[in-house]
């Protein structure tokens, strides 16, 4: 597959999008999610701030796992979201519903239809598409959330055989910039519905199980000490954790509970 010419991110589209406060590009970093991070630590109040780079050269995943990919090939965005008025234990459904955003904006701009992976991946078929990683900004109540979508990378260029592009999904020229517009747009509105009811209204919670690929499926889920638990993957929770039922006995599960959740044998 050749590479086709990747254009910058345009800054000027993405300037005054309601109700980000503050929107940064730049052209390399180590990681936006730690840029963000540092930011909070220094005494600076990111809620509404969106930082994008061309090319990261640490990205970070869950549980400290990295990636690079070339710059431009890819949409690596970091947003920070204010939680003051929300319960602690309703925080889980912001990777859940950033994913929500991704699948939808994806729909919008280039009709590709994806689903979701349980805690924080986007896929189509088995391909990963995009990822997302969500951390906490002390000292104040906010979330960064992190997205890394693989735009025009080409399967020598994919840090992992297990991921994908929309270019090797057939859309060779999607305009990263509209695709950056929609996702924001989405998220903005599913951010605002979160708010107002204090975690997941009906609506989220309907629209992620529709979209989830994970639901109906038997999981594996690897747990800290080395033990597992295999089952079907039946519900999501109302703080956004996992329901496995084994069989026997049905098992709830946060995001932060496993390291890792893989089909398993039907």
């Amino acid at each position: 597959m050749s590479v086709q010419p990747r254009p910058p991110l345009d800054v000027s589209a993405l300037e005054g999008l309601a109700p980000w406060r503050r929107i940064d590009v730049v052209e390399e970093t180590g990681s936006t999610n730690a840029d963000l991070l540092r930011r909070a630590a220094a005494g600076e109040d990111i809620a509404g701030a969106v930082l994008l780079a061309e090319y990261q050269n640490s990205g970070r995943g869950r549980h400290g796992r990295s990636f690079t990919a070339p710059p431009r090939s890819l949409i690596a965005m970091s947003v920070a979201i204010g939680t003051a008025d929300v319960p602690s234990d309703a925080w889980g459904w912001l990777p859940l519903l950033t994913g929500v955003a991704v699948v939808d904006a994806l729909a919008q701009t280039c009709s590709v239809q994806a689903g979701l992976k349980w805690p924080n991946d986007v896929l189509v078929g088995d391909g990963k598409l995009a990822g997302i990683l969500t951390e906490v900004a002390a000292p104040a109540p906010v979330i960064v959330v992190g997205c890394g979508l693989n735009v025009s990378l080409s399967a020598e260029e994919a840090p992992d055989p297990r991921a994908t592009s929309l270019a090797l999904l057939g859309h060779p020229d999607v305009d990263r910039t509209a695709l950056v517009r929609a996702i924001l747009d989405a998220l903005a509105q599913r951010v605002q519905r979160w708010r107002a009811a204090g975690g997941a209204d009906e609506q989220l919670v309907l629209d992620y199980r529709t979209r989830s690929a994970t639901l109906g499926t038997r999981v594996r889920a690897s747990l800290p000490g080395d033990t597992e638990l295999v089952g079907l993957a039946t519900d999501i929770d109302t703080y956004g954790r996992l329901v496995i039922d084994d069989g026997h006995t049905a098992t709830t599960v946060a995001a932060g509970d496993i390291t890792h959740l893989r089909p398993a044998p039907q």
